[in-house]
This record gives structure tokens, C-alpha cells and sequence, in this order.
């Protein structure tokens, strides 16, 4: 190790171009191996003499450069990924010139940015794709290949005629005719929205193509276009794409300054809408749509609405192979082709991502598109505000309770969940010091943890006011980019409430706030007294907290949402009952966590009666952490009574079930007490423990839940019963789970009637994972056995590698390892780097607590980080939090990491190297205790 910088890319690389970028006329020579571009680059010169310019381009060859007005000569450094031209006589100020390039870029089939190989239908010329964020587009052609080089583009593509789709940005300008030698031309001209370079997109494929026309309430139409895999079931896509319709809807309708005003209306409008779309679908009189029209028109008069997309189609592109679910390019969106189409061999968890991914790619038509950050560092700002309309989306299908219960799990979650990772010594704040590549902005603290600080400004100046702050920013930098300052500057303008003192550690800081509560109830008086006290550390953030005093039967006595700014803050309540208990932190108000000493009678009577979904949650993980402790504690000792009756009872509460789902169940492999909390082998016995005493004392209960939410399952086909079905299955499937820990032949013999006859794919994962985690004696065959027909559909693939890469028991390394090496699985895909070995990194009572299992770990990052750096980091990320883990694994782990930075040297991978670097850096703990053990001192970082 040298003491060079950790990051690559600081903010101070970063300033004003010096030439105003205006249009781009690009042509695609697309061959199979290699894609020559003709670029002219139209620029303006600044208010100075410009003696020379820099380009970037990435892994190109050079084949001219010119410039009519002003002769240039031109030096390429590959190695720095620059073209310098220099002026034999520089351009005068404010003067547009033209740079002309002819170059040659390669793609390939790993490196999944710039131009690359996605998967090819059989008997198809090569399907080519590309991915240019955040630097991607100079892997393509010369240009300047920053966030504020927003501009034009008139893009004509000449490729193999057998190509069904030739795809690039905005609207076609020249009808595709055939070229000459077997190839095909076609222009499309981008000039309603001027947009960065990292959402130029280009494709070259065989797809089969679906449309339907989005009609607004007004009258106005454009087209949806799905490009997906040939043979796909028309059924599937008229769902997929009606999902699509429905979010454009619903931002048109529930977006915009005036979200809040006139909500009858807006429902009216989506029900209306609805109504017209069936009528013509199912061929209605024109008249009786007609008259429809006609109100709808009158109707969406009356209001303001939100977002109207601008061009005249807007297309979802299916792609196998890439780093991101999703990426939006201004028209085009890319949407991994697992979650493209609601495929009936894919879990519910992947219908949830495909209803959140449409409604977010297409908003970033607007945040993102129209209005975009300034530089990576505010790529935050991209994806937050998106994230948060995409909540909103998700809670107005699923229901409010649902989808924050969700996000609150995903905070929670032990396994890739947002506090764990923003506690690790790889976290970066949400507007960071530096970075190595800008995919090291893609985590959790970008997309969970910079929308809960959205959230929290609204609620901080309410929503009402958050929508009109939303919209003048929108308007004042639309088709420009803007900064956090900017965006800070648009809401404290709309709200007259000062956020920048606010923001400021939150963008700057990593890890959370910690609260601790406490509270004193004066009889005599009837005065409630709670006072809420930073937590030594969290001194340094400002934050919303809600709160409510609960009496009998769930009345609330007292609420309120205090600002807490100082240390310690005081709040009374007065003439009021005693408490029964305190709901804290309602809705997750603030990013962090909330410490209190309820009892546990005090935590059973909240998770049985308080309102609020997340503060129930809480109360119920709360009882169990204190559960799981304390079987650590004494692994002899039987569960608590209280544990083995709540959990039956809770699954057959209907109304529970009904507005949170089977997730309301989840209990994590986790504990808050830092003494027990990386012990994973330890807790997950622990959990295991909790299950089986509960399947033992309750099987009967548990039975009938099983049975009585398979009978509420509709199987309906419109989207509001499939939701309602998602949630009575996690029931369902909860109550199996815990069922499967009596590991009894009998139980067996359940799991394997459930995996067989599963009609639903969550079904079918659920019973396999269970089977081979088991004792059954048809375990192994049932796994080998499912692989032969999993690795027939990738959707299923994925489950299958998902469930392999989860395994529990003593050969589960083994196992990966052989799937690892089938010929079913490719390295190169990144889909198949997430599923199986991206989950078992996240295995951590294997990969990091056995031998075998860290010797694995090793030969996955050494082995995919040449292919695919993304993957990698991420997969190293479940090494930040060496110092909490106990004692005996320090040697290891920084043995493992010291092994990594010598078989990836920064030149190979500098992200995979430099953050293991960060991973050392942050471990001083285990640094310290290496040092003594192996006489060994550690450079300087």
C-alpha cells in the first residue's frame, strides 16, 4: 500500500467547460465487431481566444480529426483517455467552430459501458446496446463527456439489415431505407430536450415490438413502445405496457405544484381515464368514446397537472446484460429483461421492482433529463427526487402502510440493508469527498438514504409546500443543470424555511443519528413529560421526529412532530391520560434510530394496537432482537412464551395482513446490541430457534394460516388483485417458513407437494429454499433436478441462484462453488453476478465466518474483478464492519484483504483496489490486533 489519494475523482476535478457545447451530428457504421462514428461536433468558442481543446475518448482509434475554420492537430493519450487538439490559430471568442472525428470503438461483452454485447436471439446479427452513464459516451466518439455539456443530437445508425430495430434518442427524421451490401439507414433528430452525454443512447437488435397509444385526459397521444426478447407472449406485453400507461397517468395526475388541490378531480380523471382506455380496447362506439373525450377535456381543465412527456414515443428497451435494473436515456428506457415483462416465473418481489422501475425511469424524463445534476457528485439529486415520486407511485397501488413498511425493511436489513452499509467503512456520504468510478455512487446512500432526507424536507415544509418548491426548480433549470445549493436554494424560496444549514451534514456525513427517549407521567398533574437526547455523535443532525402518546384501545392522547436541533429536547403534554405506551419515530420521520426502554408488556401492546406501521414494526423487531439476545446469551434457555404466541397470532390478523402483508413478519438476522450484532452464524441459529419453538407450540395455527390465505388467493389478472394476492402469499408463505424448521419428514413431505405444485413462482422459491435447507433425503436431487429446468428461463435462473447462494447448511460453499462452475452460469452476466455470488458474499455467516467460505469469497472478487468492477465493490462492501466482528476473525479478514490488493493492483481494478485500501483504512481495530499478532506495521494509507 502507498499513501496515494483513495479517490480517483475529486470535486476539485471538476469545473465550467470552456466551450459551450451546441449539437452533435453523429453516423453509426454498426459492424459486428467493430462501429466506426462520423461525429461533427458544433461548439462556441467562450469569452476568451481558444487555443486548444480537450476531448475525452476512451478505448477509441483515431482516424481523423479536423476543423474546417481553424486547422488543428490532435495527440491522443490512451492512458489518460484524452484527445488534445490544438488550434494553429485559436478560435476567437463567442464563435462557433465544428470538430470533425472519425473513429473506431470496439465493443465487448463484459465491460458493460460505451457500446457492448447484450445477449443475441438465436440466428441474429450480434445484439449491441449501450450504457454511457456517467462516462460511457466517450467509449463511443470524442466529445466532452461532462454532465453540463447538455445539447442536440441528429444521430443516423447504418447497420445489418436484419436488425428488426435500429434504435437512437428523439424522433425519427428520416424513415429507415435500405443503405447498400445488406444494410439499412435511419436518422432521428433530438432537439425538443438538449441532454447530457450519459443519456445518449444507441442500439442495434432483434426484438419483437409492442405499442399502445398514451392518451392524456386533453386529447394529446404519443406512443409506448416495448422492445423485447422474439417469441414473447403478446399478453405479457399489453400488461406490462398497461403498467407503463398506468404510471405516465399517474404522474400526469399526481405530480406538480398543485398535487394537493383538487384531489376529487384527479381521481375522477384516473377512474375516467381508465374507462376510456377499456372502451377502446374492447372496441366500444366511437360515440360512447366520444362523449368521454369530451368530459375528460372539460375536466383536466379545471386542474394544473404534473409532468406531460414531450416527445412522440417513449420506449422501454429490454436488456440481459447490465450493472443497473434500469437506466434512463431521454425517450429510451433500458430495463433488465427479467423485470421488463411480468413474467409468471418471476417471484413477487420482481413484479414490486417492475412496477417501481417504469414509473422511475420514465420520471427521470423530467428529474434527470430536463433538469440534471451539475456533476456525479450531484447525482443524488437525479436519483432522490426520483425515488421519492416513485414511493409515492408504489403507495398509492400498494397502500401507504405497505410501501413504508417496505423501505423501513430495507433500512433494517442486515444483508446489503442502508444502515448497515452506511455504518461499514466503505460508506460515502450522499455528496462525497471523492470517488473512484461514478458507479461508486450507485448504493443504497444514494437511492435510500438521500430520499429519506427528500422525505424529510417535506416534511419539514410541508408537502404542500415541498411540490411547489419541486416545480420551481423544475422551471428554473429546466433544460440546464443545477447543484444541491440550487435545488436547497428552490425549496427554501417556495417555503420561507432556511434547509441549508440542515443539509449540510447530511450530504457531508456518513452513518445516522441515534435518539434515546425517555419519558415521566405525573398522575397527579395528568402532565406527560419526554424528553429526546442525541446520542453522543449525532449531535451534528437536524431532523423531523414524530411521535404520538397511546392510551386505551389505541387513542391517541397527545402528538406532535418536533424539530430536533439541539441536544436534548424537552416536550410537555398536559391534562392528559396515562400512556399505555409511546409510538416514536412514526412513519420512520427521520433517517436513524430511536433508542427506549419500553418493557415488553409496554412493546406487546404496542405491536397489537398502535397506528402506525413503522413504529409497530419497530416494537415488534425491538421484542425480538431482545429475543434473540438473549438466546445468545444462553443458546439452552427456551423461548419466551409471549414470542411463540404473537407471531401465529400475528399472521391471522387479516386486517394486519391486509395493509402490511407477511413482511410485517420479517425478522432479521440482526441485532441492535453491538455485542451480538456481526455474530452471524450465532444469529441465525437464534432466529432458527424462535421459529421452530413457534412451529412446535402453534403448528396447528400455522397450518390454518397456511391454508386460509392459499383460499384468498384470486389469481385475478388486474393489477390491484394482483397486489392483494402478493400480500395474502407472503402470509402464506411465512407461515411455511416457520413450519419448515420442524424439519420433520412430514414437513417434508409438505414443502415438496408446495414446491411441485406451486402455481406461483414466490410459492416455488419459498418451498425449494426451504427443501434445501433441510434435512430431507431428497434435497440434493431436488436442487441438481430444479437447476435442469431453471436454466431454461433466465427469470427463473435468477431465483434458483438466489435461493443456492442462501444456503445455510455445511456444504452450502460446496454447492455455490459447482453451481459456479456449471455451464448454465456466465460470469459474464451481471444478472448471474448479483444472484449467486453478490448473495453469497451477503451470506456472511459463510463467507466470512468459515474458512471455506472466505476462501471462496477471495477467488470471487479476484476472479470477477477484471470483469466486472460494479460487482465487485458491491460484493467487498460485506467487509466494513471487520472492527464489530469478533476478535477471531480480524486475522483473516485482513489477511483476505491484504491477499486482494495484491492480486488487484489499481492499474487492473482502481475501485476494487481502492476500496479495499478504504476497507483497511477503516478497520483499525483488527489493523491494530494484526500488527501484534504478526509483527507486522501497516504503511501509511
Amino acid at each position: 500500500m502507498t499513501s496515494q489519494r483513495l479517490f480517483r475523482y475529486l470535486r476539485s476535478d471538476f469545473g465550467e467547460i470552456p466551450v459551450r457545447v451546441l449539437h452533435m451530428d453523429l453516423t453509426f457504421d454498426v459492424e459486428d465487431e467493430t462501429t466506426t462514428v462520423r461525429s461533427k461536433l458544433h461548439l462556441e468558442s467562450g469569452d476568451a481566444p481558444l487555443a486548444s481543446l480537450t476531448l475525452n475518448a476512451n478505448t477509441l482509434e483515431i482516424l481523423a480529426v479536423s476543423c474546417a475554420s481553424y486547422p488543428v492537430t490532435y495527440e491522443y493519450d490512451q492512458g489518460n483517455a484524452f484527445l488534445h487538439l490544438t488550434f494553429a490559430t485559436p478560435v476567437p471568442p463567442e464563435t462557433r467552430f465544428v470538430v470533425q472525428t472519425t473513429t473506431l470503438c470496439r465493443p465487448t461483452a463484459n465491460i458493460l459501458e460505451g457500446l457492448y454485447y447484450d445477449a443475441t436471439p438465436e440466428g441474429a446479427p450480434p445484439q449491441q446496446i449501450t450504457q454511457c452513464q456517467q462516462w460511457g459516451f466517450q467509449r463511443i466518439v470524442p466529445c466532452i463527456d461532462d454532465m453540463t455539456a447538455k445539447c442536440t443530437y441528429t444521430t443516423t445508425i447504418i447497420a445489418d439489415a436484419a436488425y428488426t430495430n435500429l434504435i437512437s434518442n428523439g424522433d425519427v427524421d428520416v424513415e429507415r431505407h435500405p443503405a447498400c451490401r445488406g444494410r439499412d439507414s435511419i436518422t432521428y433528430h433530438n432537439c425538443t430536450t438538449p441532454m447530457a452525454p450519459y443519456l445518449f443512447f444507441l442500439g442495434v437488435g432483434t426484438y419483437d415490438t409492442f405499442t399502445r397509444p398514451l392518451e392524456y385526459p386533453d386529447g394529446t397521444t404519443f406512443t409506448l413502445e416495448l422492445l423485447v426478447p422474439p417469441g414473447t407472449d403478446p399478453a405479457l406485453a399489453e400488461e406490462s405496457l398497461g403498467i407503463l400507461a398506468d404510471s405516465i397517468l399517474w404522474v400526469y395526475l399526481y405530480t406538480g405544484p398543485e398535487t394537493y388541490e383538487k384531489r376529487a378531480i384527479r381521481d375522477d380523471l384516473y377512474r375516467l381515464c381508465r374507462e376510456r382506455d377499456e372502451l377502446i380496447r374492447s372496441g366500444a362506439a366511437e360515440e360512447e368514446i366520444w362523449a368521454l373525450r369530451v368530459v375528460l377535456a372539460e375536466m383536466v381543465a379545471s386542474i394544473e397537472p404534473g409532468y406531460r412527456y414531450t416527445g412522440s414515443v417513449y420506449r422501454e428497451i429490454g436488456m440481459q446484460n447490465s450493472d443497473f435494473g434500469g437506466m434512463e436515456n431521454v425517450g429510451n428506457t433500458t430495463i433488465t429483461t427479467n423485470r421488463i415483462l411480468p413474467f409468471p416465473q418471476a417471484p413477487d418481489g420482481a413484479f414490486d421492482y417492475l412496477i417501481r422501475v417504469k414509473v422511475h425511469e420514465f420520471y427521470h424524463n423530467l428529474n434527470g433529463s430536463e433538469v440534471t445534476g451539475a456533476t456525479p457528485f450531484e447525482l443524488w439529486l437525479n436519483e432522490a427526487v426520483t425515488v421519492h415520486i416513485e414511493q409515492q407511485y408504489h403507495a398509492f397501488l400498494f397502500g401507504e402502510d405497505y410501501s413504508r413498511l417496505q423501505t423501513v425493511l430495507t433500512l433494517l436489513s442486515p444483508d446489503g440493508g442502508t444502515f448497515y452499509y452506511d455504518r461499514g467503512a466503505t460508506s460515502i456520504p450522499i455528496e462525497p469527498d471523492g470517488f473512484n468510478d461514478p458507479n461508486d455512487l450507485i448504493t443504497g446512500v444514494t437511492y435510500v438514504k438521500a430520499p429519506e432526507v427528500v422525505k424529510m424536507i417535506e416534511t419539514i415544509v410541508g408537502p404542500k409546500t415541498f411540490v411547489k418548491g419541486l416545480d420551481l426548480y423544475h422551471t428554473r433549470y429546466r433544460h440546464g443543470n443545477a447543484t444541491t445549493a440550487d435545488w436547497l436554494a428552490a425549496m427554501e424560496e417556495a417555503s420561507g424555511v432556511p434547509l441549508t444549514a440542515f443539509a449540510e451534514p447530511w450530504m457531508k456525513k456518513t452513518g445516522f443519528p441515534v435518539v434515546a427517549v425517555t419519558s415521566a407521567y405525573d398522575a397527579g398533574s395528568g402532565v406527560l413529560t419526554i424528553t429526546f437526547a442525541k446520542t453522543e455523535g449525532s449531535e451534528k443532525w437536524t431532523f423531523p421526529f414524530a411521535y404520538a402518546a397511546v392510551g386505551e384501545d389505541g387513542k391517541i392522547l397527545a402528538e406532535d412532530t418536533v424539530l430536533l436541533e439541539d441536544e436534548a429536547t424537552v416536550v410537555r403534554h398536559e391534562g392528559i391520560d396515562a400512556p399505555a405506551f409511546l409510538s416514536l419515530n412514526r412513519g420512520y420521520s427521520f433517517y436513524g434510530k430511536v433508542v427506549h426502554s419500553a418493557t415488553d408488556e409496554e412493546l406487546l401492546r404496542q405491536v397489537r394496537e398502535d397506528d402506525d406501521i413503522s413504529t409497530r414494526y419497530v416494537a415488534f423487531a425491538t421484542l425480538l432482537d431482545r429475543e434473540k439476545t438473549r438466546l445468545m446469551g444462553d443458546p439452552t434457555a427456551p423461548v419466551s412464551d409471549h414470542i411463540t404466541t404473537l407471531l401465529p397470532s400475528l399472521l391471522a390478523d387479516a386486517d394486519l395482513m391486509a395493509r402490511a402483508g407477511g413482511q410485517f413478519l420479517t425478522i432479521f438476522e440482526s441485532v441492535d446490541d453491538e455485542a451480538y450484532a456481526h455474530r452471524y452464524r450465532a444469529l441465525y441459529d437464534a432466529r432458527r430457534t424462535i421459529l421452530r419453538a413457534t412451529a412446535e407450540a402453534h403448528t396447528d395455527a400455522l397450518m390454518a394460516v397456511y391454508h386460509t390465505q392459499q383460499s384468498k388467493i384470486s389469481g385475478g389478472k388486474t393489477l390491484q388483485a394482483k397486489i392483494a394476492d402478493i400480500k395474502h402469499r407472503q402470509a402464506k408463505n411465512t407461515a411455511l417458513g416457520m413450519l419448515a424448521t420442524l424439519d420433520t419428514p412430514e414437513i417434508h413431505e409438505l414443502l415438496k407437494r408446495a414446491f411441485v405444485e406451486a402455481a406461483n413462482a414466490s410459492d416455488r422459491l419459498t418451498a425449494f429454499t426451504a427443501i434445501i435447507n433441510s434435512t430431507s433425503r431428497e434435497r440434493m436431487h431436488i436442487l441438481w433436478d430444479y437447476m435442469r429446468t431453471a436454466r431454461e428461463h433466465p427469470v427463473m435462473w435468477e431465483g434458483f441462484l438466489a435461493a443456492v447462494a442462501s444456503l445455510a447448511t455445511e456444504d452450502a460453499t460446496t454447492v455455490v462453488r459447482e453451481v459456479m462452475a456449471s455451464c448454465a452460469f456466465s460470469i459474464e452476466q451481471a444478472n448471474d453476478q448479483r444472484a449467486l455470488l453478490g448473495r453469497f458474499a451477503q451470506n456472511k455467516k459463510v463467507s466470512l465466518q468459515t474458512a471455506e467460505g472466505r476462501r471462496f469469497l477471495f477467488e470471487i472478487i479476484t476472479t470477477l474483478a477484471p470483469v466486472n468492477e460494479y460487482s465487485t465493490v458491491g460484493i467487498l462492501s460485506v467487509l466494513g464492519n471487520i472492527d464489530r466482528m469478533e476478535v477471531e476473525y480480524h486475522l483473516p479478514l485482513i489477511d483476505l484483504l491484504l491477499d486482494v490488493l495484491k492480486e488487484v493492483p489499481p492499474e487492473t481494478a482502481p475501485s476494487v483496489h481502492n476500496t479495499a485500501r478504504r476497507l483497511l483504512q477503516g478497520s483499525p481495530g483488527a489493523r491494530a490486533h494484526f500488527e501484534r499478532v504478526r509483527k507486522r506495521t501497516f504503511p501509511h494509507f
